[in-house]
């Protein structure tokens, strides 16, 4: 029964969520987020959305670098790494704009310090 508590909400929902980010989806997903069993649902949104953006006519680099932003600011230190690896994971424009945004909020130097 965990299993399927697990499958939800799925990549569609998540990927819609990231796309609005209005103050209702941030408490969705800071809640989502919160829980650990939730992550590949919340990256396989991410992944969705950053390729929905890649794929549309028309890109908005300031909203996914807003995004990377936040998500950098937000997520926990669990998901630093995963999303860093996420944003790396393509060329385009939509993922640099993204990846830009994430270092610009310093999450992955929060969760892993240097020596």
């Amino acid at each position: 029964m965990s299993a399927d508590l697990a499958a939800f909400p799925d990549r569609d929902t998540v990927a819609d969520k990231l796309a609005a980010l209005g103050e209702a989806e941030q408490a969705y997903l800071r809640l989502l987020m919160e829980n650990a069993k939730q992550d590949e649902n919340l990256l396989e949104g991410l992944d969705l959305y950053l390729n929905r953006a890649a794929d549309a006519r028309f890109l908005n680099s300031l909203k996914l670098e807003k995004l990377g932003e936040w998500l950098g600011n937000t997520a926990p230190a669990r998901l630093q790494m995963r999303l860093a690896e996420t944003a790396r994971s393509s060329q385009h424009a939509a993922f640099a704009a993204f990846r830009a945004g994430l270092a610009r909020s310093g999450g992955l130097d929060r969760a892993y310090p240097k020596a």
